[in-house]
């Protein structure tokens, strides 16, 4: 099975692509999804979703696991994400893949057993688990991967906090 972690931000969307067969898991791609600093916030939406578009065509996963919506502070941050969320999960949805959601807490619990870890030690274990020998630069990159792991290892519905939407 493939699965597309999607770890959305509102300068930088962090995705990673892991193969899950026989209880062994193994990176396939990853990276992040970009626009030029100068791109105003709106017109990087269309360009998020095109590119996220490419990447399903080209890669074709089973299910896609995506970061849930947390409570932030500023208001202002908590809708522009949700603006990059929706960018990001159109051509998913479009595209007829299952999208599995996840609190960030449980991410963390299920890569290093412990719900408030620092992006640092997610990235760590995110290298042991899927044998990445090379450094995994972006956090963004290493959360997305993060997301992909937590469903390969709970599958949808199996732990609390995560959800299953269809198109």
């Amino acid at each position: 099975m493939l699965i597309l972690g999607l770890d959305p931000g509102s300068n930088r969307t962090g995705y990673g692509l892991i193969e899950s067969r026989g209880g062994r898991l193994r990176a396939v791609a990853y990276g992040v999804i970009q626009a030029p600093r100068d791109t105003p916030f709106l017109e990087r939406l269309p360009l998020l979703a095109r590119q996220l578009e490419d990447l399903i065509r080209s890669t074709r996963p089973d299910a896609v696991a995506a970061e849930d919506i947390f409570l932030a502070r500023n208001t202002r941050v908590a809708l522009k994400l949700g603006h990059v969320r929706g960018a990001a999960l159109l051509p998913v949805l479009t595209a007829g893949i299952p999208v599995h959601e996840y609190a960030a807490r449980l991410v963390k619990k299920s890569v290093t057993g412990f719900g408030g870890a620092e992006k640092e030690q997610v990235r760590r274990m995110v290298r042991i688990l899927l044998g990445v020998r090379e450094e995994i630069r972006l956090l963004d990159a290493s959360d997305a991967l993060a997301v992909a792991i937590c469903h390969a290892h709970a599958g949808p519905g199996l732990l609390p906090g995560s959800g299953t939407a269809r198109a």
